[in-house]
């Protein structure tokens, strides 16, 4: 067990010593009990409940989920794509982004800088085939596209979910 007062976080976000533990197992493995997850970071099981739930409400832990493996469900495709715009203004941003925030295929969407972009989509599909159907079904259509750059992956060389929680000392 840690001795001692736990050290506050000097960024001023709130996170001692044994909250950055707690995100740090918990982002590596959400279904360790909290029994197992207290005997770890040197608390005791109901201080450390409340910690979990503390981090909950405050906004650290924004949900806990199951991560699903895309090869074993068929989805063997991994697509970005640059999104150029014919116009920047705050009226095409939202067109486009309500246009893809619901696209399951989307899962992430980013609004970037730098050669002649504006937005990266990260997309998961089965194949080729689907993805040019999808593209042509739900990306084309969308007004105001000036440009749209496709790549996909080849190999899949590093992917984790899990931030580098070092900053937050």
């Amino acid at each position: 067990m840690l001795s001692g007062k736990p050290k506050r976080d000097p960024l001023g976000n709130g996170l001692d010593e044994f909250d950055r533990k707690i995100l740090e197992r918990l982002q590596r493995n959400a279904a360790e009990t909290n029994a197992e997850l207290a005997e770890h970071i040197g608390l005791s099981p109901s201080p450390c409940l409340r910690r979990v739930h503390r981090l909950h409400e405050e906004g650290p832990i924004r949900r806990t989920v199951a991560l699903l493996d895309p090869q074993a469900l068929g989805l063997r495709l991994n697509i970005f794509t640059i999104i150029s715009l014919e116009r920047q203004n705050e009226a095409s941003l939202k067109a486009f982004e309500a246009a893809v925030v619901d696209l399951p295929e989307v899962i992430e969407c980013y609004l970037i800088t730098g050669s002649d972009a504006d937005y990266l989509l990260h997309m998961v599909l089965p194949d080729l085939p689907t993805y040019r159907q999808f593209l042509l079904d739900h990306i084309t259509g969308i007004p105001g596209i000036a440009r749209i750059r496709s790549s996909y992956a080849l190999d899949q060389i590093k992917y984790t979910t899990s931030l580098p929680l070092k900053y937050i000392q």
